[in-house]
C-alpha cells in the first residue's frame, strides 16, 4: 500500500473514532443527567460534588471504551463488507481499462451483506461480456477489411506498373486501365457498404416510415438490370400482386432489392432464369427472388449473412461480401424476416417478409 493511502486510512480511522466519541459522549451525558435528576427526585437527597466527580470519571471512561469498541466494529465491518468488494470491482475495471475484457468479478458472500454489491458486480460482468464480444467483432472486422482491400490495391499497383512500359500496345493499355478502374470501383463500393453497414449497426440511420406500393418499387428495381439480363439472355418471370401496400423506409428497402437482384443476375449463367414473386396476406407482404444459378450448399447458406463472407470465390471480384450483411440488417430494422433456400446446381431463392401497411411500424411507436 502506498504511503499516502496509508496516511489517509489512519486519518479516516481517527476521524471515525472522534465521530463515535462525540456521539457516545452526547448520548451518554444526556442519559446520565436524566438518570441523576430522576434518582435525586425519587430518593429525596442531593449528590455531593465528590460523588458527581467519580460518576463523571466513570462515565468518561465508559464513553471512551464504547467509542473505541464502535470504531473497531465499524473498521472490521468496512474492511469485509465494503473495502473487499470495492477492491474486487476496482481491480476488475482497471483491467478492463487496459483492454482485458476476459476479467470477471466473483460475487461476494450474502452473509451480513445486502445484495447491492452483487447487483453492481453482475452489471460489470455483463458489460465485460458485451465488450469482449464487441472487441472480437472489431478485430475480425479490421482483419477482414484489411484482407479485402489488399486484392484491389494489388491489382491497381500491378497494372499501374505495367502501364508505365514505354512500348505498351494500345489494346493492352486500355485493358490495364479498365482493370485499374474496376479495382477502384470495387474498393469504392466496399468503402460505401462499410459506411452504410456501420451507420445501420450503430443506429445512426433512422427509418423514415411511409406507406407505398411495394410492387411498383420491385418493378423499378428489377428494370435497373434490364441491360444485364438482355446481355446474358436471361429469362425473366414475374408474378406481382397488385396494390400491396407496406409501411417501411423505401430507400432502405431499395438496398435489399438491389442487392438480391444483383446476386441473382451475377450467379445466373447465360440463358438462365430469374423469377420475382410478390404475394400478400393480412399481415405480411412476401417477396421471393429466385434464380437458376450455381446454388450453394447448406454450409455456405448458414454464413451468407456474415460480413465479408463469400461462398463462391469465382465471383469474388464482383463483390465484397457485405451486400447480404446489409440486407439482413435492413430487414431486421424493418422488423421483417429473410430466409434462403438453395441447392448446388439448381439455384437459390431468397424470401423476404415485410409488414403490410395495416400492420406497419407506426403501431409500434
Amino acid at each position: 500500500m502506498k504511503k499516502g493511502d496509508m496516511t489517509k486510512k489512519i486519518l479516516g480511522t481517527v476521524s471515525n473514532f472522534f465521530i463515535f466519541f462525540l456521539l457516545a459522549a452526547f448520548v451518554t451525558t444526556c442519559c446520565i443527567m436524566l438518570f441523576i435528576s430522576a434518582l435525586q427526585g425519587s430518593i429525596g437527597r442531593e449528590f455531593t460534588q465528590d460523588e458527581i466527580t467519580v460518576a463523571a470519571k466513570i462515565t468518561m471512561l465508559n464513553v471512551i471504551l464504547l467509542s473505541i469498541g464502535m470504531a473497531i466494529v465499524d473498521y472490521v465491518r468496512r474492511k469485509f463488507m465494503v473495502e473487499r468488494p470495492v477492491k474486487r470491482i476496482t481491480e476488475a475495471t482497471s483491467k478492463m481499462i487496459e483492454g482485458d475484457f476476459s476479467v470477471r468479478v466473483e460475487p461476494i458472500s450474502k452473509f451480513a451483506n445486502d445484495d447491492s454489491f452483487n447487483e453492481i458486480i453482475e452489471c460489470i460482468n455483463k458489460m465485460a461480456t458485451e465488450l469482449s464480444g464487441v472487441e472480437t467483432l472489431r478485430t475480425d472486422f479490421i482483419a477482414n477489411v484489411s484482407h479485402e482491400m489488399k486484392t484491389p490495391l494489388a491489382v491497381m499497383q500491378n497494372y499501374g506498373t505495367l502501364l508505365q512500359a514505354p512500348d505498351l500496345p494500345e489494346e493492352k493499355r486500355i485493358e490495364y486501365a479498365k482493370s485499374i478502374a474496376d479495382a477502384a470501383r470495387r474498393l469504392a463500393d466496399m468503402m460505401t457498404n462499410i459506411l452504410k453497414l456501420n451507420r445501420l449497426e450503430n443506429q445512426q440511420i433512422y427509418p423514415q416510415i411511409e406507406k407505398y406500393d411495394l410492387g411498383e418499387q420491385l418493378c423499378e428495381s428489377l428494370l435497373q438490370y434490364e441491360s444485364t439480363w438482355e446481355r446474358k439472355n436471361i429469362e425473366i418471370e414475374t408474378d406481382i400482386a397488385e396494390r400491396v401496400l407496406v409501411s417501411a423506409d423505401a430507400e432502405l428497402l431499395s438496398l435489399v432489392w438491389n442487392n438480391l437482384f444483383s446476386n441473382a443476375f451475377k450467379f445466373t449463367e447465360d440463358g438462365g432464369k430469374v423469377t420475382l414473386t410478390l404475394t400478400a396476406d393480412e399481415e405480411y407482404a412476401t417477396v421471393k427472388i429466385a434464380d437458376t444459378g450455381c446454388g450453394m450448399s447448406a454450409e455456405v447458406g448458414a454464413h451468407i449473412f456474415e460480413k465479408f463472407y463469400q461462398g463462391d470465390t469465382s465471383h469474388a471480384t464482383q463483390g465484397n461480401g457485405l451486400g447480404l450483411a446489409l440486407v439482413k440488417r435492413v430487414v431486421d430494422i424493418m422488423q421483417g424476416e429473410i430466409g434462403v433456400e438453395s441447392a448446388v446446381g439448381v439455384g437459390t431463392t431468397f424470401t423476404v417478409k415485410i409488414r403490410r401497411a395495416d400492420y406497419g411500424l407506426e403501431e409500434d411507436r
